[in-house]
């Protein structure tokens, strides 16, 4: 019984979080329980990928679970999940269940418990996600989960249908899962998708969009992307996706792209369905991104249509054109821009060539003054100067004074930049 309790060594997780689940695992196996770590780290340690949470299933009843653990969060206790904590690291531990209703293809509407593992395994979604680990290094893979990540392919549990019309989000997360890991669909799996695509319109716009930048930030959106096109679930969305062709050169820039800079990718996707930045608004909102995300993917849009409109031949008209967009849609979204058309250039899309892109990111670096904050002089301290009261003119000129000083046609002090405003209201009075 003691080898029981020595934990498999776990090589493609944190120490502490494989240390502290293997402690909620011995707990739970010395109160008389069944114990197993379960679903995805069980199948990223076994395809060798990083292990970043550790889920754990149980025979014991939650209230049973809570019994026996000093710290416990009650977050799903209806449907027998509850979260212990153990010495800094938090574990979702659910009783084996068995579920049933599923009205809104997404929910069950009946959770039943139950005493055999293998019963729990069966109402997973995929082969490689129905898959326990005991402590002693065990496993419980009735399914043959390990053969399907070893013949790389996705393959639902049971009957595909059936899966999919559970739960309608399984089908893009059978896509996102063959995109990222580079696994083929089985058959049976793709028919299930074809036959129960329509019962996508039940799922909320934030659940697939989370499976959807999955895909994006994976190592091969184009794939992913060619997958949803092809299983026509892009139309079949509560705010379906306006396809109309992919631009497969601006896809394909997503590689050259750092998975973290998703703001990028998903102007890159926006970019290539022909999506201006206008009709990107709306969009983002149905698909409820935040509003720190949608404006930043609007201001790279209307940068880069901005730039295209107004391209300038000689260099110095070149320079205060691109001075004037950077101060416009800020130093961030013009730096993310740059980064856009590098990747877009190393596939032959690029609105600017190299030499162009090095010469605007030197006048980019060269800009000392980004902002209205960087102006040596405020609102308040110009009109004092100009014995003037306030209007819509006051902005339009600190806009302008800003513009000149970037561009370092005046010095950025305030006798210069009230030497200069002075001249401007002289001239604007005169006509």
């Amino acid at each position: 019984m003691a080898d029981m309790f020595n934990s498999i060594r776990w090589r493609n997780a944190d120490p502490d979080m494989a240390e502290r689940s293997a402690d909620v695992i011995r707990t739970l196996l010395r109160h008389g329980h069944e114990a197993y770590w379960v679903g995805g780290c069980v199948r990223d340690e076994y395809m060798g990928r990083r292990v970043s949470d550790m889920d754990i299933t149980t025979s014991a009843l939650p209230e049973v679970t809570c019994s026996v653990f000093p710290k416990v969060i009650p977050t799903g206790i209806k449907h027998g999940t509850v979260t212990v904590l153990m010495e800094g690291q938090s574990f979702e531990v659910t009783t084996y269940r068995v579920e049933s209703g599923y009205e809104d293809h997404r929910h069950p509407t009946e959770v039943a418990f139950v005493r055999d593992v293998k019963e729990d395994l069966r109402r997973r979604d995929f082969t490689m996600n129905a898959m326990a680990r005991g402590i002693d290094g065990s496993w419980v893979d009735p399914f043959g989960g390990r053969a399907d990540v070893d013949r790389q392919v996705i393959r639902c549990v049971g009957d595909a249908r059936l899966r999919f019309r559970e739960d309608a989000l399984r089908m893009v997360r059978c896509i996102r899962f063959a995109s990222v890991f580079g696994f083929s669909i089985a058959v049976h799996t793709w028919r299930g998708i074809l036959s129960e695509r329509d019962t996508l319109s039940w799922i909320a716009m934030e659940r697939i969009r989370s499976e959807f930048e999955k895909i994006l930030t994976g190592p091969a959106p184009l794939r992913g992307l060619e997958m949803f096109v092809r299983s026509g679930l892009y139309t079949r969305m509560k705010a379906p996706f306006p396809y109309t062709g992919l631009d497969t050169q601006a896809i394909e820039a997503m590689n050259r792209i750092e998975p973290e800079q998703s703001t990028i990718r998903w102007t890159l996707l926006l970019l290539a369905c022909g999506i201006s930045a206008q009709a990107a608004e709306g969009l983002l909102r149905s698909w409820t991104f935040s509003n720190k995300q949608r404006e930043a993917i609007v201001k790279l849009l209307a940068l880069h249509e901005s730039y295209l409109q107004g391209q300038e031949e000689d260099t110095k008209s070149a320079r205060l054109q691109w001075i004037k967009l950077v101060l416009f849609h800020g130093a961030e979204a013009a730096q993310s821009w740059l980064h856009l058309q590098t990747a877009l250039n190393q596939t032959g899309a690029a609105s600017a060539s190299l030499s162009v892109i090095e010469q605007l990111e030197g006048w980019l670096r060269e800009l000392r003054i980004r902002s209205l904050k960087d102006l040596a002089i405020t609102g308040n301290e110009l009109l004092e100067a100009l014995d003037k009261r306030g209007g819509p003119w006051l902005g339009e000129l600190l806009g302008q004074l800003l513009e000149k000083a970037a561009a370092g046609l005046i010095n950025n002090d305030k006798e210069s930049l009230i030497e200069e405003a002075k001249r401007v209201v002289i001239h604007n009075e005169g006509l």
